[in-house]
């Protein structure tokens, strides 16, 4: 349990820092935050989750462990916190891979885009009817 909390502390800690902060730097549109809470929020879970795994919650990772020859010491902690981290990276080159294309097709097909008073009042209220956020900064539009 302990370790389950501080994976969701972390996780939406940086969730809430990628969707206040980040999106601002970059001045990207995410109307719904999916990237914030979903794609930073999912990736430090996911990291967290090997950092603090521990054979005593799952004792089948020492079998597995001792199979590979791999010594139960390392079970947890940095090595494996860092093991996923290469599979992740190329899983977030080839959604990106995917979407820059996609994004600049869509931006260039003439579509109207939201108006500054929408993005302003936000997304979520003007095309969704829902109020995510207590206050709005009047920051959105680019």
């Amino acid at each position: 349990m302990p370790a389950a909390f501080g994976i969701g502390l972390d996780a939406g800690w940086f969730a809430n820092l990628a969707v206040t902060k980040l999106k601002a730097k970059f001045k990207y549109d995410d109307s719904l935050d999916v990237f914030g809470v979903h794609g930073v929020g999912a990736t430090i879970g996911m990291l967290m989750l090997g950092f603090l795994a521990t054979a005593t919650v799952n004792p089948a990772i020492v079998s597995t462990f001792q199979a590979n020859g791999v010594p139960v010491s390392l079970v947890g902690g940095g090595s494996q916190f860092t093991q996923p981290t290469p599979g992740r990276a190329v899983h977030g080159g080839l959604r990106g891979h995917r979407v820059v294309p996609l994004a600049k097709n869509v931006n260039g097909a003439g579509w109207p885009a939201r108006a500054c008073e929408d993005e302003d009042a936000g997304l979520t209220f003007t095309q969704h009817g829902e109020r995510a956020y207590s206050e709005i900064t009047g920051e959105n539009c680019l």
